[in-house]
């Protein structure tokens, strides 16, 4: 990796986190609701653009370079597979059991499969 893709990489994931900030805040102005909504709409739709990214890269639409510094730096960034499992802790510590253990599967299994979707997609263009 090159000094510049490093540094491509570093200010994307920044953005990402940037993102994530904003985005976080709108739905949790318009969603009002004790479930991890905005983690969750967060993480699946990175999850759906990685999946379109790797395909992309896949079919050679994309290069491995757009790859590092979309899909490590800014995606990485908006991404947060961490607050997820601290949403799902404090779920537990408000004795919901039932929606932390929903909520760890689901969000798991929905990101999984929006990753193959996405790629499925980007590999076929």
């Amino acid at each position: 990796m090159t000094l510049g893709i490093f540094l491509l990489l570093a200010i994307a994931g920044g953005l990402g986190a940037g993102t994530r900030f904003v985005v976080d805040g709108l739905i949790r102005s318009k969603v009002k609701t004790a479930f991890p909504w905005p983690t969750a709409i967060i993480n699946m739709s990175g999850s759906l653009v990685l999946g379109v990214l790797t395909g992309l890269v896949v079919s050679k639409i994309a290069s491995t370079d757009v790859s590092a510094v979309i899909g490590t730096g800014f995606l990485g960034g908006y991404t947060t597979f961490s607050t997820a499992s601290y949403e799902a802790v404090q779920l537990i510590k408000q004795k919901r059991y039932g929606t932390a253990f929903a909520y760890s599967i689901g969000i798991l299994v929905v990101c999984v499969a929006l990753a193959y979707v996405g790629y499925r997609w980007g590999a076929s263009l």
